[in-house]
């Protein structure tokens, strides 16, 4: 998958506007994720994803590694995205549901253990409550009863 196939199926799954809309999508998802998660995980989790997609994870982070909690990741994902933060959460399950399509599973495995999953965080399982239900077409059809139409 390419960059324009990348944003272009974003774009499509989010009903976007834009593709400035989209990319910055993207970008407030992955960049945030990449300031949480160790550089190297960032970087293997990152390898698979189209060049300038793949420099949101890696190349715009300054400091990775950084401790915060989903409703942190939530905040940042929505200031960045310039959206109200309910819209940021599930545009970022969207974006991670695509990624997890991209990257081999190991690497997937590798990010679901870089983020606690304790009683006391808001829990960083809901970032991926798209890819548990099944992915964008499962997901999509037990949330609105109907899949993607074709």
């Amino acid at each position: 998958m390419n960059f324009d196939e990348f944003t272009g199926t974003v774009q499509h799954r989010l009903e976007l506007p834009g593709t400035g809309e989209t990319v910055r999508t993207i970008r407030a998802t992955l960049m945030t994720l990449g300031q949480r998660l160790p550089e190297g995980n960032a970087e293997d989790l990152a390898a698979s994803l189209p060049m300038e997609i793949k420099w949101y994870m890696t190349g715009a982070v300054d400091d990775h590694g950084q401790r915060f909690d989903w409703s942190e990741f939530v905040d940042r994902v929505s200031e960045i995205e310039r959206s109200e933060p309910v819209d940021a959460a599930y545009h970022a399950r969207v974006v991670i549901d695509l990624v997890h399509t991209l990257v081999p599973e190991s690497d997937f495995r590798q990010l679901r253990e870089a983020l606690p999953e304790s009683e006391d965080d808001e829990n960083w399982r809901k970032l991926f409550e798209v890819v548990d239900q099944g992915g964008w077409g499962e997901g999509r059809e037990s949330q609105t009863g109907g899949g993607p139409q074709s």
